[in-house]
C-alpha cells in the first residue's frame, strides 16, 4: 500500500514538472499577460484550499472512500501552496518599492 502511494506522488511530481517546463517554454507574444497569469496562480491556490477544505470535511462526515492520509496530503499541499503564494507577493511588493525607491 505505502510503495502505491509513493508510486502515485512520483507520478504526479513527473506530470507536475512535465507541465512546467512546457510552461517555461512558452511565447510570450502569445498574448498571456503578467496579471492574467498571477490570477491564474490565485485561482489554482484557492482551488485547492476549496478542495482540501472539501474533502477534510467528507472524512469528517464517514464519507466512504476518503482516507484520512489523503485529507492530511491534501491539507499540507494547500498550506505550502499558500505560502508560496505569500512569499510571491512578498517578493513583488519588494521589487515595487525597490523601484519606487530609485532616484530618476
Amino acid at each position: 500500500m505505502a510503495i502505491q502511494s509513493i508510486e502515485g506522488v512520483l507520478q504526479q511530481l513527473q506530470a507536475t514538472a512535465l507541465q512546467a517546463g512546457s510552461l517555461g517554454q512558452a511565447n510570450p507574444a502569445q498574448g498571456a499577460s503578467f496579471a492574467s497569469e498571477l490570477q491564474v496562480a490565485v485561482n489554482k491556490i484557492s482551488h485547492a484550499q476549496q478542495a482540501a477544505r472539501k474533502q477534510a470535511q467528507d472524512f469528517a462526515l464517514n464519507v466512504a472512500g476518503i482516507n484520512l492520509n489523503d485529507v492530511m496530503v491534501d491539507l499540507q499541499k494547500s498550506s505550502i501552496s499558500l505560502q508560496l503564494g505569500v512569499q510571491v507577493r512578498n517578493k513583488l511588493v519588494a521589487a515595487y518599492q525597490e523601484v519606487m525607491n530609485m532616484a530618476v
